[in-house]
């Protein structure tokens, strides 16, 4: 699908990293990229978003190079985007429907369709019910008599009943995730989540770690069902390791919420394997979008070790960080090239003796 990207930099020094993130966002979802224009404001335009100079611009160039879709780069309000699409002529998807579209295009397992769904109609019933206000505040008149009002109640209703059915059919998944965490529990077994920006390598360490299986590829969101396993670390005995959804900056509310039981593995984890991307001159940007994450799910304070991963691409060798207490504070290693993976055991091994005190890992700016 061919696809004009629309980004608008408000003076932010990173704008040039977040655009390029949307770009791989783009490119995730099949598009083909044949233009990208770039809006400089300083606030934005209440009714296009960019400035109509800049709307006048894409149009022309819509002209040109016949694309099938409009990707924005923002959120934007339904008004926003049906101002947009009725001088474009064509499709405007922002960013919050364009993550929830490659979430959509992702999720494999039962329970990550059913999350998605969740997140898609919660996301549709609030624009729908902007989209259609001014019906509401209509009596009649020219194009507005018959089933205006009646045809948006429905809508809304059924919509509202899909969401509360899905909503029960996850509270059953929750409640054998809680099933099967008591059970680990009752077993002192120590369980670990692995946790991190999209795209830093959880699924390949997750696998190096576990000789598991789960996909793992160079893309943002390549795995977004949760898979644990178990293994036995010399030390600590067996443990369960559980790779879940990774996070990106701005990630829509509604996804957080639909995601709910599958992040329940991150706030009941006993600790966590923060893995950052060593080789991204963004990761400690995206250290801290994690921890955001993590502070809006109660994660907060859970005993956490920074994995910083990818270490075989800036010519890092594998090494651990002790904090002045002694306690492991970073790990070095390569998922890909395995190396460093025995001091990550070792660490893991030395957090279960220490679980109970608090190992939570702060930010820390430089290596």
């Amino acid at each position: 699908m061919r696809a004009i990207v629309i980004s608008v930099n408000f003076g932010d020094i990173d704008y040039q990293a977040h655009a390029q993130e949307f770009a791989m966002l783009a490119t995730g979802a099949g598009a083909e990229i044949v233009a990208t224009v770039v809006a400089k404001r300083d606030r934005p335009d209440a009714k296009f978003f960019i400035g109509s100079g800049k709307v006048d611009e894409v149009a022309l160039m819509i002209q040109s190079t016949q694309p099938d879709i409009i990707l924005f780069d923002q959120p934007l309000s339904p008004a926003q985007q049906r101002n947009l699409e009725r001088v474009f002529g064509i499709r405007v998807v922002d960013r919050v429907t364009l993550i929830l579209d490659i979430f959509a295009l992702r999720a494999k397992s039962h329970e990550g369709k059913l999350q998605v769904e969740l997140a898609q109609l919660q996301h549709l019933v609030t624009r729908l019910t902007r989209l259609w206000t001014h019906l509401e505040r209509q009596r009649g008149g020219i194009g507005l008599r018959g089933p205006g009002e009646s045809q948006l109640e429905m809508d809304k209703r059924m919509i509202g009943d899909k969401v509360r059915a899905l909503k029960e059919r996850l509270a059953k998944v929750e409640k054998q995730r809680a099933t099967q965490r008591r059970s680990r529990e009752r077993s002192n077994t120590l369980s670990v989540s692995l946790v991190g920006y999209t795209n830093a390598g959880k699924s390949t360490l997750f696998n190096a770690l576990t000789r598991a299986g789960a996909y793992a590829a160079d893309q943002l969101f390549a795995t977004l069902d949760t898979t644990t396993r178990r293994i036995w670390l010399e030390g600590a005995g067996q443990i369960t390791v559980s790779d879940t959804v990774g996070f990106i900056r701005d990630l829509p509310t509604t996804l957080i919420a639909a995601f709910k039981a599958t992040l329940e593995e991150t706030v009941h984890a006993d600790l966590l394997l923060h893995v950052i991307d060593a080789s991204s001159p963004q990761r400690d940007e995206q250290l801290l979008e994690v921890n955001k994450v993590l502070k809006e799910i109660g994660a907060q304070d859970i005993p956490t070790i920074l994995v910083y991963n990818k270490i075989d691409r800036i010519g890092l060798d594998p090494k651990i960080d002790r904090d002045e207490t002694g306690s492991i504070k970073r790990v070095f290693v390569s998922a890909q090239e395995r190396t460093g993976l025995d001091g990550l055991r070792q660490a893991m091994a030395e957090a279960k003796t220490l679980i109970l005190g608090n190992t939570n890992i702060e930010y820390d700016e430089h290596f």
